[in-house]
């Protein structure tokens, strides 16, 4: 295990952050749900699927 120096900066993996806020998302998303599972389209809902597509669209 690597441990940053007193006094020194750690380098974040933006990709790992961004991994770990979208499962906190998803498992908030679970809790609330009736059902025992979410469906494709909540996930996708939750993970903001379409408003990302629709950003790549834009850009083209």
């Amino acid at each position: 295990m690597r441990v940053a120096p007193v006094g020194g900066t750690a380098v974040q993996d933006h990709v790992a952050l961004a991994e770990i806020e979208l499962c906190g998302e998803l498992m908030i998303a679970a809790s609330a749900a009736d059902e025992d599972r979410l469906s494709l389209e909540s996930i996708d809902e939750v993970l903001r699927v379409a408003e990302e597509r629709a950003r790549r669209r834009e850009q083209n």
